[in-house]
């Protein structure tokens, strides 16, 4: 495989960045997509394999890799592609610019990492865990080797499926009479080094090991012979965390000592647990136990057969991937319309007399960091918070120029917008697409992703003509330099397509979507989760140009390539249900709809939690129908319990918030309650303009809500006067053209 430099006519490999017992890994580049990739090129099959085990390793290869290449989160290393060439099976994954933690443990000579970049990587871990155990699958070798802290912060887990496809050839978890040794014993479970079945709480193990290392600077069982490791694994309880460092708090002790019991039932409850125990621990000083552990059962005293002859192996260490060059390429991760990484870049010397202070400036990029994790948690105000700050103090010492402050200020946009504050947001991306393009060039990635957002705040504004030209620009520079397939451009060909349909352009919206879907399908495969979010567009449109039965047929197909590939709870297979109880509704099939909206509220409130704005969505959904059957009482109590809960969590002016609170206004309308629904009707136009301006296609529905409660209520005149000032700026935003 070493001698091969172009695989299947399509990667080419440049360098090895990588060995261990699987194989190799290249830096290879992809000839078709013009990215860079790493291909892990596994260990050729050998002789002593017969003809029928090699057949079915292949399928099993196949099925495995179809799996991995199916997770889609921003904490697991995307798989793109994988087949097999001169007789090795290979996998073609992202190009990964950052260090594992083994290096990064090694870079610190061993030393324990300071506690905020343990809890930072302890939050980002338990996210991936929970999403991929969610779709039932168990990694079974998570060690600092196989995760990854990149340049900007983000953690991913690597090698998922791998593990189980290495053990089945005979190079990884246990020995299966190859002769070939196992890897590192250090951060094994016991029920896996008993040769049980292991399930997702073998991975809650591992996990605490890998942080027990970060946090002491030594694994829980720092023993010389492998013998004693395992045996330490199995029997002895390991020493408490703070014996080795008396800094370490308590709480974060004690959540590493409940990972590391000896019984799977004793640890948490799954890894979501983990990290809402790691993030409640940042604000809360005194730690509370969640997990009560009984005295392990007794074990049998021999260990099974196949740890004879293993070595120890390296602790926190390994071949792995070296930090790529500056050219290599990202592939899609994450979000499905993900938004490109905005990391510190290289820093320019700053024009002031002196360079800053090394200290600050890690300290503020370890901040940074810290606000990227509060946003994938969700908290947006918080996140908001702490990259204003750092925005301010980057600008302080770096200069308001510095590619550090404007990735801050980018990250300060990007939770406005996420908050629903949508014309701050904007004010936000136009200063720093303005101040990117003069520092580093109009057709620089970074200014091409801050235009990006600028046109996605600009559509959410009811500004979808500037929106149509900012992405229409946007994707003339990625075509011309990136071809007309590439991920990067299909995105914007994407997001243009769904911004015609905000332009009223419903064919050529959805003509452009399904082309992008067609696209996406040849470039990507039929069930990539990016060709399904196309598709679930394309089905959209449909329902916009009224075509419901097409639409609903397609948001079906949808959901049930998402359950088949993403697995049924992930939260766009959820999302693709939603919908077909929206179209269900839409063909006055509401007593269908309410179904759908049951047991889709009890499958989101299981994976979710009850206050999860998509658990709340799906409870609008019910209310709406309950009302479309009649049943206005039932209708109008769950409206005004959706909104309570909504104004609690996301705020009085959230945009979800709104559209609860007008239902709740219906419901009073529909009961006869029209001095009550002018009241409703009336808050929401006001917080609409507010939030949106007086003229938003929104703000003013909202006005004519209020001009229809006035006229049931007898007051024509006033009703009159509302009608025409909505008449009025309706006219005076369609002759401006936007």
């Amino acid at each position: 495989m070493g001698e091969t430099r172009l695989i299947q006519g399509r990667y080419r490999l440049l360098e090895v960045i990588g060995r261990g017992g699987m194989g190799e890994v290249w830096r290879a580049r992809d000839e078709s997509l013009g990215r860079h990739v790493a291909v892990k090129c596994l260990r050729p099959l050998g002789p002593h394999h017969d003809q029928s085990f090699t057949r079915v390793l292949r399928e099993r290869f196949r099925r495995e890799a179809r799996v991995a290449a199916a997770l889609q989160h921003r904490g697991v290393t995307v798989v793109h592609d994988f087949g097999e060439a001169d007789g090795a099976l290979f996998l073609v994954m992202e190009l990964l610019q950052g260090r594992n933690l083994s290096q990064v443990l090694e870079d610190n000579k061993q030393h324990p990492l300071p506690v905020p970049d343990i809890v930072d990587i302890a939050e980002q871990v338990s996210a991936a865990l929970a999403y991929t155990h969610r779709q039932g699958i168990v990694h079974r070798d998570l060690k600092p080797a196989n995760i990854v802290r990149l340049t900007e912060g983000t953690v991913k887990i690597c090698d998922f499926g791998i593990a189980r496809l290495g053990a089945d050839v005979g190079f990884t978890s246990r020995l299966t009479g190859t002769g070939v040794a196992m890897g590192t014993p250090h951060y094994m479970s016991p029920e896996q080094i008993g040769g049980d079945e292991v399930d997702q709480r073998s991975d809650l193990y591992s996990l605490g090991c890998v942080l027990y290392e970060l946090a002491t600077g030594v694994p829980p069982f720092d023993l010389g012979d492998a013998w004693a490791i395992l045996v330490g694994h199995r029997d002895t309880p390991p020493e408490p965390p703070r014996t080795h460092r008396a800094d370490l708090p308590a709480h974060l002790e004690q959540i590493i000592l409940d990972l590391l019991a000896k019984l799977p039932e004793q640890r948490p409850r799954d890894a979501a647990e983990v990290g809402r125990r790691i993030g409640a621990a940042r604000i809360v000083p005194a730690y509370v136990p969640t997990v009560i552990g009984a005295e392990p059962a007794a074990r049998e005293a021999r260990l099974p057969s196949w740890t004879h002859g293993i070595t120890t192996g390296h602790k926190a260490a390994g071949a792995a991937l070296r930090t790529p060059p500056p050219d290599a390429g990202a592939g899609l991760t994450g979000e499905w319309i993900a938004r490109p990484a905005t990391g510190p870049t290289p820093r320019p010397a700053p024009e002031t007399p002196q360079d800053p202070p090394e200290e600050a400036l890690a300290a503020l990029a370890g901040r940074h960091d810290a606000g990227l994790s509060l946003g994938r948690l969700g908290r947006w105000a918080e996140a908001g918070e702490v990259h204003r700050a750092v925005t301010a103090e980057r600008e302080h010492l770096l200069g308001p120029d510095h590619p550090d402050t404007l990735a801050s200020r980018y990250e300060v946009a990007f939770t406005l917008s996420r908050s629903g504050r949508a014309a701050d947001a904007l004010r936000e991306y136009t200063h720093v697409a303005r101040v990117r393009e003069r520092v580093l060039g109009a057709e620089h990635p970074d200014t091409l992703a801050a235009r990006q957002e600028t046109a996605y705040v600009l559509g959410r504004l009811g500004r979808p003509l500037e929106a149509h030209r900012v992405y229409t620009s946007v994707l003339a520079v990625r075509e011309r330099i990136l071809g007309a397939d590439h991920p990067d451009t299909l995105r914007c060909r994407h997001n243009l397509a769904f911004n015609l349909s905000r332009l009223g352009r419903l064919e050529d919206s959805y003509r452009a979507a399904r082309d992008v879907a067609e696209a996406r399908a040849r470039v990507l495969g039929p069930s990539h989760p990016d060709t399904l979010v196309t598709r679930y567009e394309v089905a959209y449109v449909l329902g916009q140009l009224g075509r419901w039965p097409e639409a609903l047929d397609c948001y079906r197909r949808v959901a049930e390539a998402r359950t088949r590939a993403l697995g049924p709870d992930h939260p766009d297979t959820l999302a693709a249900r939603y919908e077909i109880g929206i179209s269900l509704g839409r063909l006055g099939r509401s007593a269908e709809a309410l179904e759908v909206y049951r047991d889709l509220i009890e499958d989101r409130t299981r994976v979710d939690g009850p206050d999860h704005p998509e658990t709340l969505r799906a409870r609008h959904g019910l209310g709406v129908n309950l009302g479309r059957l009649g049943r206005w009482e039932e209708a109008l109590a769950e409206s005004q319990d959706v909104c309570a809960v909504r104004e609690r969590a996301l705020g009085p002016d959230h945009p979800d918030t709104l559209v609860s609170r007008r239902e709740v206004a219906v419901g009073l309308g529909r009961l006869g309650r029209w001095a009550d629904a002018l009241t409703e009707h009336r808050a929401v136009a006001d917080a609409r303009e507010r939030v949106l301006g007086a003229d938003h296609p929104d703000t003013l529905a909202g006005r004519s809500d209020e001009a229809h409660c006035l006229e049931q209520l007898g007051r024509g005149r006033e009703a009159v006067e509302l009608y025409r000032r909505v008449a009025e700026l309706r006219g005076r935003r369609e002759s401006h053209g936007t």
